[in-house]
């Protein structure tokens, strides 16, 4: 994990991720240890080696619970454990989703309930949960991980690209409703990072080839350009950014 900039105001920050010990979300884990916060994690899968691999590096434990976001009262309870041991939670990192592909036509209902659960509902019900310690603490930052794919209006995944559309939505209604209470709220859209997941499923030559003719950098995405703009989003240095859409794909979409 390279450490390219340092966020003084995170050191101690009560910090929440979902999905924080695989992918980026481990990345993220481990970025923002760097930056001595106080992190806490669910994963569905034991992420147990991972949480000892990051205290040896940063001799720190992060606070590993087990957790399937589509299971909201676990979800608010870990949660709630995470501000009992680290105090209130101050950035929230929404960062867990699943964006198994699939044709319109195959979809059932279980399939759609299933994915707007990982992919929106669980978001939600996140930040709900971490609204009153914010407002309580003072404030807070709530980052939600959306996707370019919806504004490059990809096929192969409808039900995918809904929830991120639903997500910029989210972020920019509790903007609105929470920025009194400085609470910011921002998504962050990566594109196409290359994680081990999207290496072994999806990534070919040919099809790696063709996305980076289309972006503006002609180099790839590191889980570590994710890291960089959740600590930029999370820290004070953001302090009058909320309701925007970060996104972050070496220029295959262009905003504004």
């Amino acid at each position: 994990m390279t450490k390219t900039a340092t966020f003084h105001d995170l050191d101690g920050a009560s910090v929440f991720v979902t999905g924080g010990g695989s992918g980026i979300g481990a990345s993220l884990t481990d970025g923002l240890m760097a930056q001595g916060a106080k992190v806490a994690f669910v994963q569905r899968s034991d992420a147990t080696d991972f949480a000892d691999e990051m205290e040896q590096k940063h001799g720190t434990r992060p606070l590993f619970l087990q957790c399937d976001i589509t299971d909201i009262p676990r979800l608010q309870s870990c949660i709630k454990e995470a501000s009992d041991a680290h105090g209130p939670v101050t950035v929230l990192v929404n960062n867990a989703a699943n964006d198994k592909r699939h044709s319109t036509e195959e979809v059932d209902e279980a399939f759609w309930d299933w994915s707007m659960a990982i992919n929106l509902k669980a978001y939600f019900f996140a930040c709900q949960a971490v609204i009153d310690g914010m407002r309580k603490a003072g404030g807070g930052s709530i980052i939600n991980f959306s996707s370019i794919s919806y504004m490059m209006g990809n096929a192969g995944y409808p039900a995918y690209t809904t929830a991120n559309s639903g997500i910029n939505g989210m972020t920019r209604s509790l903007a609105r409703e929470f920025g009194p209470d400085k609470i910011r709220v921002n998504a962050l859209a990566p594109g196409w990072v290359l994680t081990d997941k999207q290496k072994e499923l999806w990534v070919t030559p040919e099809a790696l080839e063709a996305h980076v003719a289309r972006q503006c950098l002609k180099d790839t995405l590191a889980p570590q350009d994710m890291v960089d703009a959740v600590l930029f989003l999370a820290s004070n240095t953001s302090r009058m950014m909320t309701g925007q859409a970060l996104v972050v794909d070496g220029g295959v979409v262009v905003t504004g």
